[in-house]
């Protein structure tokens, strides 16, 4: 991958082995195998959404649960972002998105602040996708995200019904806001914070 804002992050535990390839400013075009897929589904169009260029490789005990390779994708994928933007240096750093799927309305609104928070709303009791996806995944995800790139994250579901659709909005809805928080914006001088680093 060319551009200046990429990263490339692997990382081995016990339980997991994640490989990510990442190209901020790329086209949408991925390669994702995770061993879930409903979480390669995610994963896909987070980065055709997002314009992002999108490489993972994750082999994980998915034959125990789905939860170490969906939670340790999130933070090697939150390491790429952050690593990628370096110091943030020119960036829009805030961007948010109100994505319709359906009957689903989701919110999700971002801070590439350098401090990590995950606050999030969404129905109780969702049954599982397919099967064997279980929705409370989602949550996982997302703080491992936000935790590993030190971003303050806002993602509500602000209605809906059917799991697979409030999922899918929800990614949809992050890659957005994503792409719209790590844009460059020329009338930027520097960090965009008054304490000059974020």
């Amino acid at each position: 991958m060319d551009s200046k804002r990429s990263a490339t992050v692997h990382r081995k535990t016990a339980e997991t082995d994640i490989s990510i390839e990442l190209n901020v400013d790329g086209t949408g075009k991925s390669q994702i195998d995770t061993g879930v897929p409903f979480f390669d589904h995610m994963l896909t169009l987070f980065s055709k959404h997002g314009l992002f260029d999108l490489n993972v490789k994750a082999v994980g005990d998915i034959e125990v649960d789905y939860h170490h390779t969906v939670e340790d994708t999130g933070i090697v994928l939150g390491q790429c972002f952050r690593e990628a933007l370096g110091n943030k240096a020119g960036i829009v750093r805030y961007g948010w998105c109100m994505l319709p799927m359906d009957e689903t309305l989701a919110r999700v609104a971002l801070d590439l602040s350098g401090r990590a928070l995950l606050v999030y709303e969404a129905p109780d009791r969702v049954e599982a996708i397919g099967g064997r996806f279980s929705y409370q995944l989602v949550e996982e995800f997302l703080r491992a995200f936000a935790g590993a790139l030190l971003a303050n994250a806002h993602v509500d579901i602000i209605r809906g019904k059917d799991a697979h659709h409030m999922a899918e909005a929800i990614f949809k809805g992050l890659a957005r806001a994503l792409d719209m928080a790590t844009r460059h914006d020329p009338r930027v001088t520097g960090v965009p914070s008054t304490k000059d680093v974020l």
